[in-house]
């Protein structure tokens, strides 16, 4: 599981570095290299999407802060 951890965090920052970059300056990072509308630009946002949701359910159980 800490390998499914690891990259779903590692999709994550991806994601969200890719977010920044179109609202600061308007950059699509993922498709400048993948190409607009590409099979493999909507399964990276696919893959990002359901990494955040792993994240989202599994995150009370893994950080050590948010832990009871």
């Amino acid at each position: 599981m800490k390998a499914l951890h690891m990259v779903s965090f590692v999709l994550l920052i991806v994601g969200g570095l890719n977010w920044g970059l179109v609202g600061l300056f308007q950059y699509n990072l993922v498709e400048s290299i993948f190409g607009m509308g590409s099979g493999v630009t909507m399964l990276v946002y696919v893959l990002v999407g359901l990494s955040a949701l792993y994240i989202g359910l599994t995150h009370m159980k893994d950080c050590k802060y948010c832990k009871k």
